[in-house]
């Protein structure tokens, strides 16, 4: 074999791993800088217990899938004596946990109910290095509902799921591992991680996104398994909950045909599926008080 020959054969296979790993570590680093980091409230954000009157809370410690410890609070009244359900609150990401949302909770618990939130894996008072990745939320929210059913204070109560964005995704998937959730919104939802893996990505670096996306996937794969191909479309279907959804038509964080579309389409007709898209709202704005109170109606009428 000529010389020449044998150096084709060495640049070939060396060029051909080059152009497979390079996009691997790119994507990989991409990666790592949106899930590798943790969360925390801003302090000059944090909305303090005593800033909400009357609103009482317990303090509430489980673990979650590699140990790490996850914090939430049972948020009531004390003057409350007839709790309709418990509504376990998944919060967004990038913000933090569950304090930035203490304007809906404390209303939703002032009509009987009981609203268990927690801090999700990175964020706030819950232990972990980062978030991990989107599959994450929806292994913590596992864990949050089994130990919360477990709960003697709990368990003669509906369980009933709330979700917003990040929180939004993860109730929807929940329902492939606890079809005996009865009640849920998703607000600003989305039915799979690839879907915003391939939306924020295309933000951050354009069409050549397209390119990235697969590995995104395999990254998704190899960190969470079954739950990184879950979807919140199949969760529906695994259950008989009574479901709200609820999207803003000027959201351009959360693209409304990776959820509330999907969802219509599959779900427009059955009795069991109400739908919202709020005219004018964005992604975080759609939480206005109309929609509060519209998500405490649709809870009241299905408690039972």
């Amino acid at each position: 074999m000529s010389k020449k020959k044998k150096i084709i054969l060495i640049v070939i296979p060396v060029i051909l791993i080059v152009l497979l790993v390079a996009p691997l570590g790119i994507s990989y680093a991409l990666y790592q800088s949106y899930f590798g980091v943790r969360y925390e409230s801003r302090a000059d954000r944090i909305r303090k217990l005593e800033y909400f009157s009357g609103l009482q809370r317990d303090r509430y410690e489980l673990t979650s899938d590699a140990g790490q410890k996850i914090v939430g609070y049972n948020y009531y009244f004390e003057d409350k004596e007839d709790i309709k359900a418990v509504i376990v609150f998944a919060h967004g990401i990038g913000g933090g946990g569950h304090n930035s949302y203490m304007d809906i909770i404390y209303t939703i618990a002032q009509h009987d109910y009981y609203v268990f939130a927690y801090d999700a894996t990175g964020n706030d008072e819950s232990e972990g290095s980062s978030v991990k990745g989107l599959p994450q939320g929806v292994i913590d929210l596992d864990h949050v509902i089994d130990y919360v059913e477990e709960q003697e204070e709990f368990k003669d109560l509906p369980v009933f799921l709330m979700g917003h964005s990040w929180g939004g995704y993860c109730v929807a998937n929940a329902l492939n591992e606890h079809p005996e959730v009865k009640c849920v919104v998703s607000i600003a939802g989305f039915s799979k991680s690839s879907d915003l893996l391939g939306a924020e990505g295309k933000k951050m670096i354009g069409p050549v996104m397209n390119v990235f996306l697969p590995y995104f996937k395999l990254i998704d794969e190899i960190k969470f398994g079954k739950y990184a191909s879950q979807t919140g479309l199949e969760g529906f279907s695994e259950s008989d909950a009574k479901v709200l959804i609820i999207h803003g038509d000027k959201d351009d964080t959360v693209p409304h045909e990776y959820g509330y579309d999907l969802y219509y389409e599959k779900y427009g007709n059955d009795p069991n599926f109400e739908f919202d898209y709020v005219e004018g709202a964005g992604h975080n704005d759609v939480l206005k008080n109309s929609v509060i109170k519209e998500i405490i109606d649709f809870y009241d009428s299905n408690f039972l």
